[in-house]
C-alpha cells in the first residue's frame, strides 16, 4: 500500500489518480498509523512552507514522515513536499523550522531580465547529475513541469540528483540520500517522463547504487 500524505496541501488527487493509472494502490491520509503501515510514501502538495509545516506538526505527520525514513521505507516527496525535507525555509514571516531529513536551505528566485516571472512555471529539461533508480528510461533533459517560487540549496552537493536552469540560475530539481527521493517538478503532470518517474519509485525497493 502507497500512502500520500494529506496536510491540507493541493494536488493530493492528481497524485493519487497517476498511481492508480500505473496499477498502484494510493490512498490519501493524513492519519500517522497509516503512514506507518503503508509500504511506500509519497510526500506531495502546493502551499507556503510555514503553513504546510505548521499543518504537519498538529497533526503528527512530521514525526511520521521522519519514522519512515528511518524505517527504510521507499519516500518521495514532490514540490513543496520536497523543500520541506531540508533544514530550514525562507517561506515564512522568519525562517521556517523543516524537517532537517537533508541538510540545506530553501531560497527565493531573484527577479532579473533573464527571470523576470516568479513563480518559475511551465516545462523545462531535467538534467541527471548522477545515476538513480528513479532515473531508469528517463531519457537525458526530458522535460517536466515545474510551478514554484523558492529552490532547495543541499549543504551536501552528493544530495543533487538533477539539476535545471531557469533564468541564469542552475538549481536541483531532483535530490535525494539512501531511500529518500525528491522531485522539485510534477511528475505527475509531466507526461511520459513523470509517468515514468513514478512507475519509477512504484517498483523501487528505496535502495541506491551507494547503500
Amino acid at each position: 500500500m502507497l500512502a500520500i500524505i494529506d496536510y491540507e496541501a493541493g494536488n493530493l488527487t492528481s497524485v493519487k489518480l497517476a498511481v492508480e493509472h500505473l496499477g498502484g494502490a494510493g490512498v490519501i491520509t493524513s492519519a500517522p498509523a497509516v503512514v506507518a503501515s503503508a509500504d511506500r510514501v509519497i510526500f506531495p502538495g502546493v502551499g507556503y512552507a510555514e503553513t504546510c509545516m505548521t499543518n504537519l506538526k498538529r497533526r503528527g505527520l512530521d514525526a511520521a514522515l521522519r519514522d519512515a525514513y528511518a524505517a527504510g521505507k521507499p519516500l518521495l516527496a514532490i514540490c513543496i513536499g520536497m523543500q520541506l525535507l531540508f533544514s530550514t525555509s525562507a517561506e515564512g514571516r522568519d525562517a521556517v523550522p523543516c524537517l532537517d531529513l537533508l541538510a540545506g536551505e530553501v531560497v527565493k528566485f531573484t527577479v532579473s531580465a533573464s527571470a523576470p516571472k516568479i513563480p518559475h512555471m511551465g516545462w523545462n529539461a531535467v538534467v541527471p547529475r548522477r545515476e538513480h533508480p528513479l532515473l531508469k528510461n528517463f531519457r537525458p533533459a526530458s522535460e517536466a513541469y515545474f510551478v514554484h517560487s523558492y529552490y532547495v540549496v543541499p549543504r551536501d552537493a552528493a544530495d543533487i540528483i538533477a539539476e535545471t536552469e531557469y533564468g541564469g540560475k542552475i538549481f536541483p530539481s531532483m535530490v535525494g540520500k539512501n531511500n529518500l527521493v525528491a522531485a522539485q517538478f510534477h511528475p505527475e503532470k509531466s507526461g511520459a517522463a513523470g509517468l515514468q518517474m513514478l512507475q519509477n519509485f512504484i517498483e523501487w525497493n528505496g535502495k541506491t547504487i551507494n547503500n
